[in-house]
């Protein structure tokens, strides 16, 4: 499938500088490499930016909050960053957190969970269910309104979005919105896209059996829901979503099945495919000219779900 050019520059420039992820690359070889990329940008300006702990299963969780304004009572994303739940962290996406900050004027509460293989599944899960809890609890503490808290990530990190939305509902407290881009919602490698994008793309579908092989502690851990969230048995009755994808991603089919999936299960939900675009596009709107639409409909999309008359 062909890339627009201004998303090719890019993947050509992450092949050539071999910052892409080797099969035979170590957890930490490609954690060095991910902050490297991070590195890359000039922090986008917002009005606050601190970092703290919230109370987790086993330990202090690190977060970074990012504020927009002084103003208090404001909504409130939750973010859960991508990285096969083996690299990333607060650095990685600290500037897509700055710039959700800014565009969408809410308070970004980045999520720094445990990764894998050191702490494999459900360390991660564990880690998320506890941030957003404490987030929905105590949201006054960073300057937010309880009455209007999501929770979003990317790959990895909207994987996790999407099983915290699943379990909040569960637990009779449903969250205000879910904002899931280029989500994992499968563990599975037959898939169209999986096939037609298995290469050359920057994530590859060697790249997501390696991801997968550090994260679950057994085969058998790929169908439970909350690795796999497609095959969870009922997503009725869950947060109003945004469901993005990229045409040239391995992951797209999986994520768009999510998405027709909490369709026919009645809820409402956006289904938004990136069309020319690669998996890491998302926050990169400034010099990938057809990720400006994505990113404008999560912007709109939050608004919609978190603004005042939401309540």
């Amino acid at each position: 499938m062909p890339l627009h050019p201004s998303a090719q520059v890019i993947v050509d420039f992450l092949n050539e500088a071999g910052l892409g992820l080797g099969p035979d690359s170590t957890p930490q070889e490609a954690r060095e490499l991910t902050a490297r990329r991070a590195a890359w940008f000039e922090p986008h300006p917002v009005h606050e930016v601190y970092d703290r702990t919230v109370p987790g299963p086993a330990g202090e969780i690190p977060v970074r909050v990012y504020r927009p304004s002084a103003a208090g009572d404001l909504p409130v994303l939750v973010w859960f960053h991508g990285g096969g739940w083996v690299i990333g962290g607060l650095d990685s996406h600290d500037q897509l957190c700055r710039l959700l900050c800014d565009d969408a004027g809410c308070v970004v509460v980045s999520v720094d969970y445990r990764l894998a293989p050191e702490h494999k599944f459900p360390a991660a899960v564990d880690d998320c269910v506890a941030a957003y809890g404490w987030v929905a609890a105590n949201a006054a503490e960073v300057g937010g309104d309880a009455a209007r808290v999501a929770v979003g990530g990317d790959s990895a990190g909207g994987n996790l979005a999407a099983v915290v939305s699943l379990t909040e509902r569960d637990a009779g407290a449903p969250l205000r919105a879910q904002v899931l881009v280029y989500p994992v919602t499968d563990h599975e490698f037959e898939s169209d896209s999986m096939r037609e994008n298995a290469t050359g793309y920057f994530l590859e579908t060697d790249h997501m059996r390696w991801f997968f092989d550090h994260y679950l502690r057994s085969p058998s851990d790929a169908d439970d829901w909350r690795v796999s969230p497609l095959r969870a048995p009922d997503v009725s009755g869950v947060a109003p979503a945004i469901v993005v994808t990229a045409e040239c991603d391995p992951l797209r089919d999986q994520g768009e099945a999510y998405g027709r999936r909490l369709q026919e299960a009645g809820v409402d939900v956006e289904i938004l495919r990136g069309d020319g675009l690669f998996h890491g596009f998302f926050g990169l709107h400034a010099i990938v000219e057809p990720g400006r639409e994505p990113w404008d409909r999560v912007v709109a999309f939050l608004a919609r779900t978190l603004g005042p008359g939401a309540r």
